[in-house]
């Protein structure tokens, strides 16, 4: 008795022999393309790595060649300089308040949007949401500083909170918007009759079914505010709560690059996100899969 397993061999042996030529030809060109394109992808990374154990001269005179000696010695010296725990620890401080600021504040505008999206006035703060991504808030950088100076947040690792969670806001409350749709309203029906009043609704039954889209969000403002530069250099002045980024920018001069010291703080800036990448890869992909199909 033939199984279902052994109907697609069978299927596949019936077929003439130039289709199955041609499959293996599209086979072989779509994994020689894979390969040439996994190469341009990692050359970055390979020219990273290899730079930081090159001297300045070394680095300039031949890029992408190797070095001349493997010295971890570097990093070491480049985690004493940048002051490594103290700038992770604000930006990591950062990083956490400004994506749950945006998945709080952003998954309750979602929800209550999407509920009352016949009323004018929520498709009319809607819109005013959108029309956020349509401009970086570079634009308006000089009325930040007054705002920011108004309130007497100056040099407040605060400051930067607020302003990531205004500027990553309008996407995050349309994604949680589209999400909510498929969502039935009958859960919270049933949550109302069992007395459950709108608060405790969305936090036990809508929140709990956001998971995908709540996972996509928490992703891309990560790297997002991770990554984040003009941020912390417009408002935050003092040292002590500088982050990664602004302490890698230091070798940055006026009229030369301490290319030694770059690269090094660049891998060290770089590997914390590589390391949540490797940790949250399976609810990475089912993430921003789950997020599409809702």
């Amino acid at each position: 008795m033939t199984t279902e397993r052994q109907l697609p061999s069978i299927a596949a042996e019936r077929r003439p022999p130039s289709m199955r030529r041609s499959d293996r030809q599209r086979g072989i060109a779509a994994i020689i393309g894979m390969t040439l394109l996994s190469i341009v992808v990692l050359i970055p990374i390979y020219y990273l790595i290899v730079t930081t154990f090159k001297t300045t001269v070394e680095a300039a005179q031949s890029p992408m060649a190797l070095p001349t000696s493997f010295d971890f010695s570097v990093y070491v010296n480049a985690f004493v300089k940048m002051q490594y725990p103290r700038a992770f620890l604000n930006t990591l401080l950062i990083t956490a308040g400004s994506v749950i600021g945006v998945i709080a504040v952003g998954s309750m505008a979602g929800w209550v949007l999407n509920r009352k999206s016949r009323s004018k006035i929520a498709g009319a703060i809607l819109l005013l949401l959108l029309a956020g991504l349509m401009f970086p808030y570079q634009m308006s950088i000089l009325g930040l500083y007054d705002v920011v100076r108004g309130l007497g947040l100056m040099n407040n690792q605060l400051a930067v909170i607020l302003i990531n969670i205004t500027v990553n806001l309008p996407f995050a409350t349309f994604l949680f918007y589209t999400f909510t749709t498929s969502i039935p309203k009958e859960l919270e029906e049933a949550a109302g009759i069992d007395g459950a009043g709108v608060f405790r609704t969305f936090v036990t039954i809508v929140f709990p079914l956001l998971r995908p889209a709540v996972i996509t969000v928490a992703i891309l403002n990560t790297l997002s505010v991770w990554n984040d530069f003009m941020g912390p250099l417009y408002f935050l002045q003092s040292r002590e709560k500088q982050v990664i980024i602004q302490e890698v920018y230091r070798n940055v001069g006026q009229f030369s690059t301490d290319w030694a010291s770059l690269f090094p703080m660049m891998v060290l800036g770089v590997l914390p996100l590589v390391i949540f990448y490797l940790i949250l890869q399976r609810y990475i992909i089912g993430g921003v899969a789950g997020s599409i199909k809702g």
